[in-house]
């Protein structure tokens, strides 16, 4: 049996994951009347997807220009900061990221949230998942926190921020992930002040980490409300 040898996996055939059409994602998108795109190019679908997308932009002067575009299309994700506030800890991740290793960081071993990607589930029901498989922890009741566009000028995936606590005191084990995924997770408990100073002095380099225990201290579960002095003189 022949097979079309112009055919290109993942727009024609399937790729290695199974898909096709993946040349035509953006091709129907009419919700800004600024923006008309023209061409859709599948330059890779290995794991994740690049395109070249060609567009027409109208600018704020009125005047239509061509742009093109490469997008990395890794689906959506999601990543919870789990906290203990009476002990005022937080539970994070250290695993081996080769992106970061290959871009300057000493050894790639990032400080993290627990998060994953979506895959078909619902954000709340993948981070579920992610985080009793990276941690070992079954969360209770979660906070939804914020959703992010973590790098917007290239990368097309949307991150769901979530908090939920956790019983440090019942704790047990100090590795978490799935070994038949290759990973290799070390689980680092750290009180909230430590955490904080590993950002002042880049320990902590990791921006989806940064903004969750950030966000703990501003407006989450470590949250210090001042008195106010209601005397007026």
């Amino acid at each position: 049996m022949s097979t079309d040898s112009s055919a290109r996996p993942g727009a024609d055939v399937p790729d290695a994951r199974g898909r096709t059409g993946l040349h035509r994602t953006g091709l129907d998108l009419d919700r800004n009347p600024r923006v008309r795109v023209r061409d859709v190019e599948l330059l890779a679908s290995g794991w994740h997807v690049l395109r070249k997308t060609t567009l027409d932009y109208q600018d704020s002067d009125g005047e239509w220009m061509t742009q093109q575009r490469e997008t990395y299309d890794r689906g959506n994700g999601a990543t919870v900061l789990l906290y203990d506030a009476g002990r005022r800890t937080v539970l994070l991740t250290r695993q081996f990221r080769y992106p970061v290793y290959v871009n300057d960081h000493p050894d790639g071993m990032l400080v993290e949230t627990a998060a994953g990607l979506l895959d078909d589930d619902d954000p709340e029901t993948a981070i579920r998942r992610e985080a009793e498989e990276e941690t070992g922890v079954a969360i209770g009741e979660i906070a939804h926190v914020f959703d992010v566009y973590m790098s917007p000028g290239s990368v097309t995936e949307r991150l769901h921020f979530y908090a939920a606590a956790y019983d440090g005191g019942s704790r047990d084990g100090d590795r978490g992930g799935l070994a038949e995924e290759g990973e290799d997770i070390e689980l680092i408990e750290l009180d909230i002040d430590d955490a904080l100073a590993r950002i002042r002095d880049g320990r902590i380099q990791d921006a989806k980490t940064i903004m969750l225990l950030q966000w703990a201290v501003l407006d989450g579960p470590f949250r210090t409300h001042a008195a106010t002095d209601s005397t007026t003189g």
